[in-house]
């Protein structure tokens, strides 16, 4: 199960240096535009786009935090992009370590039955990467 663990926690360590770098460019927080139902992303503002605005006597806009839609097909596609945003999968995260950490203390527990348990929960918790490269190997151990 050291295996499993360990792999489980570059599966996490990748997740969160995605949802992480999205970050670095939007909002963590995205969501529906109730008009459209396209996907909406926020940015914050960037003062010199906001001079350059200014100085053209341009309405300015970049004082303010600024959105760019995704059209993902609207109803369909769009609701499921906003609710997985990088501010859930980070939630979601932190959530899976913990449960890893648990996991990990059981293994040295004295009952057969919860060793068992955490072993399950361990396969169960990396069946959504079983699409990486070393699922397999890992899963097997």
């Amino acid at each position: 199960m050291d295996e499993l663990v360990r792999w489980l926690g570059v599966q996490l360590d990748e997740d969160e240096r995605i949802a992480r770098r999205a970050c670095e460019y939007a909002s963590p927080e995205w969501h529906l535009d109730d008009d459209t139902g396209e996907t909406v992303l926020w940015w914050p503002p960037e003062p010199h786009v906001a001079e350059n605005e200014r100085k053209h006597g341009l309405r300015v806009t970049a004082d303010v935090w600024r959105g760019m839609t995704i059209d993902a097909s609207g109803q369909q596609i769009a609701p499921h992009i906003a609710a997985h945003d990088p501010a859930r999968v980070l939630r979601e995260i932190d959530g899976k370590r913990r449960t890893l950490i648990r996991c990990q203390e059981a293994m040295f527990a004295a009952s057969p039955m919860l060793v068992h348990f955490a072993r399950q929960t361990l396969r169960e918790m990396a069946l959504s990467f079983s699409d990486r490269p070393g699922y397999e190997r890992a899963v097997a151990e």
